[in-house]
């Protein structure tokens, strides 16, 4: 195996890729920053001193993703078509989980983009709660998954905070009391990924923060032909037929955003549309 950034004279280079085909290309990464418990809760609560913590350090890794190019030397300029931030509140551990996956149609991946995003996600967690709390530990940055390309796709063994992801062929629900595993892949094998990897048309569903630990269950692909309509709606009929803890997602004033979009149960939803249920919490 070679390194493509190296020419023949062993010098740095960017590889042009204009003779690569174009194709759907994706990638997840992940990382975490811990603070001490007194942070987390004024980072949940909305009280530290520079405001809405949270919806900053989205904004500065979606920014961040876009301009991967101007921070690592020998990556191309890309036309992202999605940079999508998820925040995990873990108070049994005391952190904050961050997770940013990024697509585009292109002739290149996007493993350094998601991988930026989440660095400048933490960075900036860092810089809004460094007032209160100066020893935030920043670790565990890492490729999660990516799809697309000559190489291939790549899944970690092992997913965020010990969880799992799904092959072909497999539902798995990711929960405070471990997987269930409601489908099994063709080659028997499990992976980590965030799309929608089962045999047939699907949809990613999150459950966020408190939500996540009330009803014990974080993530979940979903067939797209269980759903009696394609939208919200219909989706949390199909999730509280698959499993009673989802009822939960009427209680109370439960929101739901598609692609990060804020949604009712009338917005239309299709083929590996990621769905996120979450309470509502200052800064998400």
């Amino acid at each position: 195996m070679s390194l493509t950034h190296l020419n023949a004279r062993g010098e740095a280079h960017m590889v042009d890729v204009a003779d690569k085909p174009e194709s759907r290309r994706e990638a997840s990464a992940s990382g975490r920053i811990t603070m001490r418990p007194e942070t987390l809760a004024l980072l949940a609560e909305g009280g530290l001193p520079k405001g809405d913590v949270l919806a900053t350090a989205r904004i500065a890794a979606i920014q961040a993703a876009k301009r991967t190019h101007e921070l690592i030397p020998l990556c191309h300029a890309l036309a992202l078509t999605k940079v999508s931030i998820d925040f995990t509140l873990d108070e049994a551990n005391s952190c904050v989980e961050v997770t940013a996956t990024c697509r585009l149609n292109g002739r290149t991946g996007v493993e350094m983009e998601a991988l930026t995003a989440v660095s400048v996600a933490c960075l900036t967690l860092y810089d809004m709660c460094k007032a209160v709390d100066k020893e935030m530990v920043i670790d565990a940055i890492r490729l999660e998954a990516k799809t697309g390309g000559k190489s291939g796709d790549y899944r970690r063994d092992e997913g965020v905070g010990g969880g799992i992801g799904v092959a072909a062929g497999v539902t798995v629900v990711t929960g405070t009391d471990g997987p269930i595993v409601t489908g099994q892949g063709h080659d028997g094998q499990v992976a980590v990924g965030s799309r929608c990897d089962i045999a047939s048309p699907c949809i990613r569903v999150k459950c966020l923060a408190e939500l996540r630990e009330r009803l014990g269950v974080g993530e979940i692909s979903v067939p797209l032909s269980d759903l009696t309509r394609h939208d919200v709606g219909g989706l949390k009929a199909a999730l509280k037929a698959l499993d009673p803890r989802f009822a939960g997602l009427d209680e109370g004033r439960v929101l739901c955003a598609v692609n990060q979009v804020m949604a009712g149960d009338r917005t239309p939803i299709t083929d590996d549309d990621e769905v996120a249920f979450f309470p509502p919490v200052t800064g998400g």
